[in-house]
């Protein structure tokens, strides 16, 4: 049986920074780019699907290629997520990139560096999870989420019910979710190069 301490090992803030936020951040910082703008659409496209290749085949799938249409798929996902904190769009992130504002094509490769990088953190935790925590234990899962609750609570956010750990036991996505969404707001490891 896995103890509590074992499953916070893991998902300590060093720990995940180790595993996922430096290798990620040094794939931002390995991929040069020879100007702050694009000309046009083609050229915004080009580049970004090619860094998102790039960097998942560096961090995530260790040397597999994405298609550049799933890549692209991706790119746009990630750039319109981002975007709509700020009501815009996969327009205004090219806009951005076409004229330099915003910090330009930099800040949308940024951009896209941290939703790889969030991902991975969600992924990490799950497996965590999933390692950690015995499936067909009723008992020993409400007793370590109830633990996780208790450790994590500064990052979690309001939704998560502390006094009903019952509640995640069975699908902790949510929990996982609330975790890393609180990792990236106060974690060092998710901070802009």
């Amino acid at each position: 049986m896995a103890t509590i301490n074992s499953l916070l090992a893991y998902l300590d803030e060093r720990a995940i920074a180790r595993r996922i936020g430096i290798p990620n951040d040094e794939a931002r910082l390995n991929y040069h780019l020879t100007s702050n703008t694009v000309s046009d659409y083609d050229q915004f496209r080009n580049i970004t699907t090619d860094y998102y290749i790039y960097h998942y085949a560096r961090c995530v799938s260790n040397g597999g290629r994405l298609s550049p249409s799933e890549a692209y798929g991706r790119v746009v996902e990630a750039l319109e997520k981002e975007y709509r904190k700020k009501r815009g769009d996969i327009v205004s992130a090219f806009n951005d990139a076409n004229t330099g504002t915003n910090g330009g094509l930099r800040s949308v490769l940024d951009i896209l560096c941290e939703a790889i990088k969030a991902d991975s953190v969600e992924r990490y935790v799950r497996d965590i999870f999933d390692r950690h925590v015995a499936p067909n234990s009723w008992d020993q899962k409400v007793d370590m989420i109830r633990q996780f609750i208790a450790y994590a609570g500064p990052y979690l956010s309001s939704s998560i019910v502390a006094g009903q750990p019952e509640r995640y036991a069975h699908d902790w996505s949510e929990l996982i979710r609330s975790y890393v969404e609180g990792l990236q707001q106060t974690s060092s490891m998710f901070r802009r190069l």
